[in-house]
């Protein structure tokens, strides 16, 4: 790694070329596939050039995100210098995968709480309740999922009804109603 530095070649330079492929085999720009993984655009472009290595739970997301094969994972986490017992990660790769080499679902909890604005919303029903996902349209007409919600069919119904009063506090507000003109009390006695 010394040895690449000197050189001035980026120190995860394999590793961004190789997520780079994945972007562009998935016919995502550099803003879909970060939006998708929650980062900012500059901080993936950084990635993709080897200039940064993702964290791990960045790095598990891209590998979700672009739906890699188990031996394609193994070899990106390897890449990334996750490989060891050394390395400083709370979770393996290999510890998320079943005993039969099958992908596990992973769930990464953040406080960065962002406003991330919708072209549709696509809504999924089943016995539990329902699933709202909102989309975004690309620049290549495709639609990209922002953010997806569940909750059960009690949850929907009060978030329905808490929409409706926003939206009716909303129209009354645009179209303020104003107090008559004070009246003179002087010219009501005469």
């Amino acid at each position: 790694m010394n040895e690449q530095k000197s050189q001035g070649v980026p120190p995860f330079k394999t590793l961004g070329t190789h997520l780079k492929y994945l972007r562009e085999q998935s016919n995502e720009s550099l803003q879909e596939a970060s939006g998708a993984v929650e980062i900012d655009t500059d901080a993936l472009q950084r990635i993709e050039s080897g200039a940064e290595r993702p964290t791990e739970d960045i790095l598990l997301l891209l590998i979700q995100h672009y739906n890699t094969h188990d031996h394609e994972a193994l070899q990106l986490w390897e890449l990334a210098g996750y490989d060891g017992n050394d390395a400083p990660q709370k979770v393996r790769l290999e510890d998320l995968l079943g005993p039969n080499g099958s992908k596990q679902v992973v769930m990464l909890m953040t406080n960065d709480i962002r406003t991330m604005y919708s072209d549709g919303l696509d809504v999924n029903i089943n016995q539990a309740g329902l699933t709202l996902t909102f989309t975004q349209i690309g620049g290549n007409g495709r639609t990209t999922p922002v953010g997806r919600i569940g909750m059960s069919y009690d949850q929907a119904v009060q978030v329905m009804q808490t929409l409706h009063e926003a939206l009716t506090k909303a129209n009354y507000m645009r179209h303020p109603r104003g107090l008559p003109a004070p009246r003179n009390d002087d010219q009501t006695d005469k």
